[in-house]
């Protein structure tokens, strides 16, 4: 199993939102190196939900439900979407501000390139945020 971290604006498409369509198709990427994320993502894969901009935060784990494919979006070029599906909102959000001060993540992509909106995560990445977020 491989872990991710997909970045969106709240008041584009947000946690509640990703609940209320209960699965839903991850595009618009228009980022080759997400792109070729988004290619290596496998059903089954873990995926930590963060809300970018405003209040920066993991808040939700949501789960890959179908491999990547041609992003009906798309105009034009060669752009892929995947489906998730909500896992679980976190027991609290997890702040960049957080992440930034914990010695462990700061070899995460989050932190060393902020602007990727389809980022990878390690296992260990993966299970201190998920830590972090239970320790309320």
């Amino acid at each position: 199993m491989n872990y991710w971290l997909l970045k969106t604006e709240p008041e584009t498409f947000s946690w509640d939102n990703l609940l209320e369509q209960r699965t839903a198709m991850w595009d618009g990427v228009r980022n080759y190196q997400a792109r070729n994320n988004l290619r290596k993502m496998k059903v089954g894969d873990q995926v930590l939900f963060y809300h970018s901009v405003k209040n920066p935060a993991v808040v939700g784990l949501a789960e890959v439900v179908k491999e990547f494919y041609p992003d009906p979006t798309a105009k034009e070029g060669d752009w892929s979407v995947v489906d998730i599906k909500p896992i679980r909102k976190l027991e609290r959000a997890v702040s960049l501000h957080e992440i930034k001060q914990t010695t462990s993540l700061r070899k995460m992509v989050l932190v060393n390139s902020s602007r990727l909106s389809v980022q990878p995560v390690t296992s260990d990445e993966f299970q201190i945020i998920i830590r972090m977020a239970n320790n309320a």
